[in-house]
Order: structure tokens, then sequence, then C-alpha cells
């Protein structure tokens, strides 16, 4: 793709995209009705601005790399293609959306076969762009970002989300959890992962962690995380975190220290079960 597309162009094409996208879903909230709710599952949420917004994204993007495919939340596009495919969460963070909570995000990452190259959050209420591709800095709204410098839990603080339909795992995730708010700064929930890692990126949070994620949840925020030095794996240490539907984030300093309590709670012969 290099000889074709210029990875740092083809990024500010899609920031762009995404503003377009987030400047619809800011008018529309204005005038949103929880009659317009679908539910596609227990607690999993979708409305008409979720679905025009992935269509606008999509035929925006389609110009961008001719051929690429899409893996796509609200399924406006399907086709997978064998090298580049677009991630796209049109609108992270739909519960909060609905309820008038003002944390949503639009994600937009670009793989090229299992890797990463090119990933874009747009929180649209605090109107921040974060952005990143293979081998740059990571950046918010065109400054340099890093992680936070913190060495230890203790001096942390934390953010992660709850699952909206598996369950199986509750128990021990609760008990984590109580673990992390007694020997840390404490612990937040913001509801739209896209913004947690892109908030970690840029030193508000020193760690996330969440089980029972999507892809487009999680591709972009976690190229912008490791460009801004941050360390990104599965919850057994392993690097399955696109798909494998968990992810541990840091700013890679208490790494080890986050990996030493996840293992304890969840066993790494416990993670295929």
């Amino acid at each position: 793709m290099n000889s074709v597309v210029n990875l740092e162009d083809l990024t500010h094409k899609t920031i762009a995209i995404a503003h377009e996208a987030g400047a619809y879903i800011r008018q529309e909230r204005h005038n949103f009705s929880m009659q317009s709710v679908e539910a596609k599952g227990l607690h999993d949420f979708v409305s008409y601005v979720d679905k025009t917004t992935e269509k606008m994204i999509v035929e925006a993007l389609a110009n961008l790399v001719p051929g690429a495919g899409f893996i796509a939340e609200e399924n406006t596009a399907t086709k997978r293609a064998e090298r580049y495919n677009w991630v796209i969460d049109p609108l992270d963070g739909t519960t909060n959306f609905i309820h008038g909570v003002p944390i949503f995000s639009v994600s937009i990452a670009l793989m090229e076969h299992q890797e990463v190259v090119a990933g874009v959050v747009y929180e649209i209420n605090l109107d921040e762009c974060f952005y990143a591709w293979r081998g740059s800095a990571a950046y918010c709204d065109g400054k340099i970002i890093r992680v936070s410098d913190a060495r230890k839990v203790a001096d942390s603080l934390l953010v992660t989300g709850f699952p909206y339909t598996d369950y199986g795992k509750l128990q021990p995730y609760l008990r984590m959890f109580e673990y992390f708010l007694r020997n840390s700064h404490g612990v937040r929930r913001l509801g739209s992962a896209a913004a947690d890692l892109a908030w970690m990126a840029c030193g508000r949070f020193e760690a996330f962690y969440e089980y029972g994620l999507n892809a487009w949840d999680v591709a972009a925020g976690a190229l912008i995380v490791q460009q801004a030095g941050g360390k990104i794996t599965d919850f057994d240490s392993g690097n399955n975190y696109i798909f494998g539907a968990e992810l541990v984030a840091s700013n890679g300093k208490i790494h080890d220290e986050l990996k030493q309590i996840i293992g304890k709670y969840f066993p790494a012969e416990e993670q295929d079960v």
C-alpha cells in the first residue's frame, strides 16, 4: 500500500471523515428520541443514527483505498478483503448517546492483514480527535501525546467497561474490580472503549481493561496507545486483543504488575473456557 497510498495522508483524510460523521451525530443528538432505539440483543442498542453514520463513513472510505474490505458494527458493509480492511464503529457509546450522556466516539481503523496501520478516534463531545499511523507518533488535534509516567498500580487511575451479554466471567471480573478499587487511585467507566483507549494514550488513565469487546471497539484506539508509548495484550499476555474479545492496555510501566494481578483472577488455563 505504501507505493499507492501515503499513510499519513490517508490518516488525515480519515480524520476529516470522522469529523463529518461526528457533526451529524452531534446534530441528531438534539432531536433524538428514545422511540428511535432498537435492541440488537440484550442491552445492545442501535438507532438510525448509528446506521446512517456508518453508511456515510463507508461511502467516504471506499474512495480512499479501492478494494479494501469493511468490518463494521452495523453491517452496512460486510465485504472483507484479503489484504486491507477498514474497521469501523460509527458510534462507540450508543447507550450513552441515547441517554444523553456526553461521552461517545467515532472509531475508524485500517488493517493490513492482521496489523492495524492507521487509527482515528474522534470523541465528539469534547471535540477531540486522536490518531496515529504505522511508524508515527500519536496525536490529539495535531499535538503529540504520550502515555503517563506512573510506575505502580497504586499511583494509577484505571478505566474499564462491563459486558452487555457475556456474564460468564463476571464474578472473577467483579472481584478484580474490587481489588483495583482498593489498590489504585480509582476505576472509571466511561461507556466508550474507543474513548477509554484514547484518553489512556494521552495520560488521563494509566490502564484500561475489559472483556466482551469487538474489533471495532478497540482497533483504532489500540494503535493510538501503542504509538503513544503504551502496551497492549490480551488477558493472557498474548497478542489476540483485536479479535479475541479481551484487552489490557497500559502505559507499559505498570503492565507487568497488571499482568500478575489479572492472572490471579483469570488464570491462563481458563482463558479458553
